[in-house]
């Protein structure tokens, strides 16, 4: 099988982008450049199993979705893990109060 780091770069853009974190504050925690974790996005380079792993945890995203696309239940967010148990006669509290948040981050933005 070999690994397409286009598809792999995307993957790992895509959840940085959901997680709202820039691609600096990435490089920081890799401890590398920003350069080098746009190079990782693009597919233009690879990476050691240390960075891999990093990213894994980082970004919640398992090594094997990461490199192959094959999801795993590590592959959701905390907050997507702690919705699912959500019963679903609590579910429109949260639901709002999500939305709350979201009217506050709006804010935040402008």
């Amino acid at each position: 099988m070999e690994l397409n780091m286009l598809e792999i770069g995307n993957r790992i853009r895509l959840r940085r982008e959901d997680l709202h974190m820039t691609r600096n504050q990435l490089s920081e925690v890799l401890d590398v450049t920003p350069k080098f974790c746009s190079d990782i996005e693009i597919g233009a380079r690879g990476m050691s199993l240390k960075t891999l792993v990093t990213i894994s945890k980082v970004l919640y995203m398992s090594t094997d979705y990461i490199l192959f696309g094959t999801k795993t239940e590590i592959d959701k967010t905390p907050f997507a893990l702690f919705a699912e148990n959500i019963p679903y006669e609590e579910s429109k509290y949260y639901l709002r109060i999500c939305r709350e948040i979201e009217d506050l981050s709006s804010l935040s933005e402008k």
